[in-house]
């Protein structure tokens, strides 16, 4: 079976959103067209708890997007979002929640970031995504939310070592571009991993 897998289109990454992710709503439109194309359709969401170690305001004299170790991890810390049952982390308008069969929350843990939909940073708790889509008989996922170069990535490059075939399609995401190669440099890492890019 093919599933259509949704990752953390919420409105903290939207515009105007506490991580705004740059044209991140250009995605939403795209991504209800694609949903009558699938049988199964999954999402993830962030779901920090306010006191998550990713935040910079958690870290007294550290900024936004300063490098730290977090539990014997390298971290970007980042702007507070996505905190659990806060409207920040609820999907953004205009995205057909109607048609979404499961959520999967990640970034539950204060002490490690979660960019994947399956696993933690560390790859030591996995979210259950992984082992319920197997459950449901889904071979391959098409892939498309937000960020290319982070959350997207790392779902993608976990879907691959978990033996899924993965497409993503490229108009469908949106980056942060810390750098301004980051999105370029995602692409090109999940297409040698084994990804199709679709445009």
């Amino acid at each position: 079976m093919k599933a259509l897998l949704l990752i953390d289109i919420q409105n903290d990454f939207m515009p105007g959103g506490a991580l705004a992710v740059p044209g991140a709503d250009e995605i939403i439109p795209i991504v209800n067209n694609l949903m009558p194309q699938f049988d199964l359709i999954v999402a993830t969401q962030d779901w920090h708890p306010a006191d998550h170690g990713s935040f910079a305001a958690n870290h007294p004299g550290k900024s936004v997007y300063d490098q730290i170790e977090l539990d014997g991890r390298p971290q970007t810390l980042w702007p507070i979002h996505c905190v659990q049952n806060t409207d920040g982390a609820s999907f953004a308008p205009g995205l057909d929640t109607r048609r979404i069969n499961r959520v999967f929350t990640k970034g539950m843990n204060p002490r490690i970031d979660s960019y994947s939909g399956f696993y933690d940073n560390g790859h030591r708790a996995s979210t259950g995504m992984g082992e319920w889509l197997k459950a449901q008989n889904v071979s391959e996922l098409t892939i498309a939310g937000v960020a290319t170069d982070y959350c997207v990535k790392f779902t993608v490059l976990d879907a691959l070592k978990e033996g899924f075939r993965v497409n993503l399609i490229a108009q469908a995401c949106r980056g942060v571009n810390l750098q301004p190669v980051d999105v370029e440099h995602a692409l090109d890492e999940m297409q040698a991993a084994g990804a199709v890019i679709l445009n």
